[in-house]
């Protein structure tokens, strides 16, 4: 039930040597006079190269605006170039910036390819996890599912992102993405588990005043809690059949579970999986009688971390447990 309702490890080897550095076998290899460049600024320029404004990236980054603009600031005095220009309210890159992307980029990689040896030194099934899932399914589907993987291996701790941004599983943001679309990214491996069924529903007297509606095109006057940002609620009711306009979306929340205890108090029709909204007594069926809509339940980690016992035995119970629930 991961979303439609908007709903890492690897062994390091040791190696022996004398203990004795030799400052020419390093300057052979790199120039660190050259290298003065911050990574915080360079992090900063990537993320917002990627995110398409500050705003967009300091939410990426934990940080705030103006911090997140000081750090771009900063590396464009270092670089001696301007990196990006106003486009509307978003940004756009530079062509200097543009042909230093690619670089910027394998650098990320690179970090998180550290961040991944330096935690894979151990095999025990042991250890934290993160796992990241829609706020839905963080509600409604983890909770059994956490408490049979703490009892079968308690030495794994547990820490679940509940957001409906994508984690970048590449960077390190999570160890274990559940999702509701297949990653395109080759170095990722994705598993899909099963699929989900999802409806929309409304408190019987919320359903009272619509005349018990039979399809799409009944509620082209129904209002709906919007969950997310507004256009991108209204596109995909248009991919329903459901076309709707800013007048149906008197409320929107970009809180699933506020969104859940709206549609249960008679605010107006929301969405949910076929396992929460059948079992909430609060709310019935908009359209009892139209097809449900499916979707697809993804589990997906990083190709390395298929070396880790901990992050397997999670990632196969998963699947295991959403599997049984599809």
């Amino acid at each position: 039930m991961p979303g439609v309702v908007r709903l890492m490890t690897y062994p390091c080897g040791n190696t022996r040597g004398t203990g004795e550095i030799r400052s020419s076998s390093i300057q052979g290899r790199m120039d660190w006079n050259a290298t003065p460049l911050d990574w915080n600024r360079i992090r900063a320029f990537l993320a917002t190269a990627e995110a398409g404004s500050l705003s967009a990236a300091a939410r990426a980054l934990g940080l705030t605006q103006p911090t997140l603009g000081r750090q771009i600031a900063a590396l464009e005095r270092e670089l001696g170039v301007a990196l990006f220009e106003r486009a509307g309210r978003g940004l756009v890159l530079t062509p200097t910036a543009g042909t230093l992307l690619d670089h910027v980029r394998a650098m990320g990689e690179a970090a998180g390819r550290l961040g991944l040896a330096a935690t894979g030194v151990s095999q025990r099934i042991e250890g934290p996890i993160q796992i990241t899932a829609t706020e839905a399914c963080a509600a409604h589907v983890m909770p059994p599912i956490v408490a049979r993987l703490r009892a079968a291996h308690p030495g794994i701790t547990v820490e679940i992102r509940a957001t409906d941004r994508t984690a970048d599983l590449l960077r390190r943001e999570a160890d274990i993405a559940i999702r509701n679309f297949e990653p395109r990214e080759p170095e990722l491996i994705a598993r899909k588990v099963g699929e989900d069924r999802g409806r929309p529903y409304a408190s019987p007297s919320h359903l009272s005043k619509l005349g018990h509606p039979r399809g799409w095109d009944d509620l082209k006057r129904a209002q709906f809690v919007a969950f997310g940002e507004a256009a991108d609620f209204i596109e995909g009711g248009r991919a329903l059949g459901l076309h709707l306009t800013a007048q149906q979306l008197p409320v929107q929340v970009d809180s699933y579970l506020v969104h859940w205890e709206l549609v249960k108090q008679g605010v107006g029709i929301g969405f949910a999986t076929e396992a929460v909204g059948d079992a909430e007594p609060r709310v019935c069926r908009v359209l009892p009688e139209a097809a449900p809509i499916i979707f697809p339940i993804w589990l997906v980690t990083h190709r390395e971390l298929h070396t880790s016992r901990r992050v397997r035995v999670v990632f196969d119970l998963l699947a295991d447990a959403l599997s049984q629930q599809s």
